[in-house]
């Protein structure tokens, strides 16, 4: 399928997506500053390091950018593992722990929402080491903004778990994982829309409470 002639018949469709997203996620930050403060307070608590964690990521038309999360894990954690985390990773702090398990470190995401890095619904953005290894039709997944969540962060969201089974993790996360991913954001973008965008928030809240 030609991706670019798809994306220009969705033109429309995708202003509103955006429209939707600014909206959303202000009014989503305005809602949860006080939770985000509690969640800060606790990090210092935990252990030393900034609260926020800030990685580069491969944005829309292959652009850098900064995603924003809690940090769940030790200070110094990047250099003491690979860019993948497994279950059972011991860089990982014990309010992080929680926070991963209830995806709350991704509400920091909501600020690059607002700007426009990112949004709501969309392919989970890659660090730029493993965009490397994309092939020319899975580079057609950053014609469209990042997002939050997204078909395979629903399919995969226990993959730290399975990971962690696996004798080589990053292997596994490079030749199984990624591809399948890539094929689901994929489909994402054929039949992305306001609906279905709003459909997939739900599903990412109901697989979180389950």
């Amino acid at each position: 399928m030609d991706i670019d002639r798809l994306l220009d018949e969705k033109k429309v469709q995708l202003f509103v997506k955006r429209i939707f997203d600014i909206v959303a996620s202000g009014i989503g930050l305005i809602i949860l500053f006080i939770p985000m403060l509690v969640i800060a307070i606790f990090i210092k608590l935990d252990s030393k390091g900034e609260i926020l964690f800030k990685q580069v990521r491969v944005g829309k038309n292959l652009e850098n950018f900064k995603i924003f999360k809690f940090r769940t894990m030790v200070s110094d954690a990047p250099l003491k593992g690979k860019s993948i985390t497994v279950g059972g990773d011991r860089r990982i702090t014990k309010v992080g722990s929680f926070l991963r398990k209830t995806k709350l470190d991704e509400i920091p995401q909501l600020i690059n929402v607002f700007i426009g890095d990112m949004s709501l619904v969309g392919p989970r953005p890659e660090v730029p080491e493993y965009v490397k290894l994309y092939d020319e039709d899975q580079l057609n997944v950053l014609k469209v903004r990042p997002g939050i969540t997204d078909l395979a962060s629903i399919e995969y969201r226990d993959e730290s778990r399975v990971l962690a089974e696996s004798e080589n993790p990053e292997k596994a996360y490079i030749e199984e994982i990624m591809p399948k991913k890539l094929e689901l954001n994929i489909e994402y973008i054929k039949n992305m829309g306001l609906l279905y965008d709003i459909s997939l928030i739900f599903k990412t809240l109901a697989a979180i409470v389950k």
